[in-house]
């Protein structure tokens, strides 16, 4: 029955990309106007800078996963796990640069991607359990 209704819905992979995208552009917003606050203007654009990090991953992952499971589902291992291993370079190498550079934004940017992630898993939990599980047909 709920593959059924999955194949009927083709739009429910990204469905909650919205709200998540909107909730990180609030808390890019609160991370700009924090950092401003406490540190100046290179606090505000590492703050504001590490939220975007976070976006950019999660929503990469997002769409590369629900274009995989959309062709195939059998992809989703083989291309989350190639992924998550590009990803987690690329940050790798660009934290390194940025903290060779000695740049004052370094901690404002780092609290600024956990607080993404933070802000993205909470959101997408309280879509998932909120939204997702009360719609027709779940």
């Amino acid at each position: 029955m709920r593959a059924a209704v999955a194949a009927d819905d083709r739009g429910w992979r990204l469905r909650h990309l919205p709200v998540l995208l909107v909730a990180s552009a609030v808390l890019g917003a609160v991370a700009a106007l924090v950092g401003a606050v406490t540190g100046g203007g290179t606090a505000a654009a590492g703050a504001a800078a590490g939220v975007a990090v976070t976006v950019l991953s999660y929503t990469l992952s997002t769409v590369v996963l629900a274009r995989a499971d959309a062709i195939n589902p059998q992809l989703v291992l083989p291309l989350g796990l190639g992924l998550y291993a590009v990803k987690f370079t690329v940050l790798g190498v660009v934290m390194v640069a940025v903290a060779s550079a000695g740049w004052d934004g370094l901690v404002p940017l780092c609290v600024g991607i956990v607080a993404g992630v933070v802000v993205w898993t909470g959101v997408h939990i309280w879509w998932l359990t909120r939204v997702f599980s009360h719609r027709p047909g779940s």
